[in-house]
């Protein structure tokens, strides 16, 4: 079976006991159910005789997975078939990441592996923007291409499995192929970043913002919806500032702005989810869709860090917000909202007094999901020619004490919901009888989830039911339904 990952970095601190109710395996890195192949892809072509086919490993965040959706797509549309394993394939798509140099081993990997069990193997994504860092190590895949290169990802399979369609059989398909479960799908609505953060190297490998129109995000949208998702995620490099480089152009009856984007989607009927969204204060706009149930209250806002100067070094977008002020404004307006976000430690120049700054703030925000990871050099940030880099022992220790506080703060949210109704939807139900869910304020593979234990022989995958909430742990919870 074909291999691949998701670099999530997740809320889950394990290090203290075991699972509750052996129900929470330990998340590693890369939780294996982003992996196309594990996670109840629906690709369920079968193939005709002579019908070439291709493999796809998808690696990286959920933007390269709906750029690993729109190549099978494409592929589809012109005959191919889509294997599920190598042995299956004539030839394999590996699309890599490239963010981290932990990602660019592993999508190193990948393709050793790729090329080991078939042979003919096609490199593209972000990691593809270095063909030569590819070819180097792997001289003899096909080709290489870069981030969202979907004509020249087609151009390399053309060359090397010339397409064969069967113009009785082969036609375009209705809906697009997913690789995530048909309940729930992203929804990119732009490529690329404007900004420069120190850390970062996303802006050079995908470029610029360029923003979709908003007819044809909502276009897609609609289709989704038509086709039985009952949950959008939207993403993005930077979701508040959508639409900025095209001046908010309005165009048949969508204005491409995040909020009127996101009104717009909320009057389809489905949840409508937003992840990386900077604390700009034209995000307070949004707020009140939330309040209104138009948008599901739950904002994933990379913070990264608290203390201004560690900020500064990092040159983020928005270090001279004043985050806390506007947490408090968010639950003012909507006092049920849900924020997440991810923080670095051990980012070079962080004093311990800079670090324990940022454990009082999260005492005082009360962050609901918080990730965590800790700082590494990646070839070609800017950050790396930083002086004064913390020692590895002192991110380890770092690293453990704030996910201790993350812990803690989320085990004592969760224990609040206890005796709550929450409206989850179903994301699987076992062999047992035993459905896992998600509520409001828990985004698919990283956040946490609410477990049925019994009464479920009604419930389908995609369901949305009210649960009554009995138990709580650091990080999930347990109901009843009705």
């Amino acid at each position: 079976m074909m291999e691949a990952a998701a670099l999530i970095y997740n809320n889950r601190f394990t290090l203290s006991g075991p699972p509750r109710h052996g129900y929470m395996a330990p998340m590693s890195t890369n939780p294996p159910d982003l992996r196309p192949d594990l996670a109840r892809a629906r690709v369920t072509d079968t193939s005709r005789a002579g019908q070439p086919t291709i493999g796809m490993v998808s690696l990286g965040c959920p933007k390269a997975l709906v750029d690993s959706e729109r190549i099978l797509t494409r592929l589809r549309a012109e005959g191919y078939g889509i294997s599920p394993d190598y042995s299956g394939a004539d030839a394999v798509i590996v699309n890599t990441c490239g963010f981290l140099d932990s990602a660019k081993a592993e999508s190193l990997e990948a393709i050793g592996e790729a090329l080991k069990e078939n042979g003919r193997v096609i490199v593209t994504g972000c990691l593809g923007a270095e063909p030569d860092y590819i070819t180097g190590v792997h001289p003899k895949v096909l080709a290489v291409t870069g981030p969202h290169q979907y004509e020249q990802v087609l151009d390399a399979v053309h060359g090397a499995v010339p397409p064969s369609p069967d113009p009785f059989v082969d036609l375009l398909p209705a809906s697009s192929v997913k690789l995530t479960p048909r309940h729930y799908s992203y929804l990119k609505i732009s490529e690329g970043c404007n900004h420069k953060c120190k850390f970062c190297i996303i802006p050079d490998m995908r470029g610029r913002l360029a923003s979709r129109p908003a007819f044809a995000v909502m276009r897609e949208a609609e289709k989704l919806v038509e086709n039985g998702v009952r949950e959008l995620l939207v993403i993005s490099q930077d979701t508040s500032a959508y639409g900025v480089d095209i001046k908010h152009a309005e165009d048949r009856g969508h204005r491409a702005h995040i909020t009127d984007l996101a009104r717009d989607l909320g009057s389809l009927g489905a949840w409508v989810r937003l992840h990386y969204v900077y604390p700009y204060p034209h995000v307070r706009q949004l707020i009140p869709l939330m309040a209104e149930g138009l948008v599901l209250p739950y904002l994933d806002i990379p913070f990264q860090h608290s203390h201004p100067d560690v900020l500064k070094r990092m040159a983020r977008p928005a270090h001279t917000s004043k985050t806390l002020t506007e947490i408090a404004a968010w639950r003012d307006i909507c006092p049920d909202i849900t924020l997440r976000s991810t923080f670095i430690v051990g980012y070079p120049g962080e004093t311990e007094a800079e670090f324990q700054h940022l454990l009082d703030w999260m005492d005082e925000a009360q962050l609901d999901r918080v990730g965590c990871f800790k700082y590494e050099n990646v070839d070609g940030a800017r950050s790396n020619d930083l002086p004064d880099h913390v020692a590895e022992e002192v991110k380890q220790e770092r690293w453990e004490r704030f996910m201790e506080k993350a812990q803690a703060i989320s085990e004592a949210k969760l224990a609040a919901k206890v005796g709550s109704v929450q409206e989850v939807i179903v994301d699987d139900i076992d062999a047992d009888g035993i459905a896992t869910c998600r509520t409001k304020a828990d985004a698919p593979e990283i956040d946490g989830n609410l477990f049925i234990d019994e009464g479920t022989e009604g419930l389908s995958v995609g369901d949305l039911v009210s649960v009554t909430v009995d138990e709580a742990g650091e990080y999930d919870l347990w109901g009843r339904l009705g």
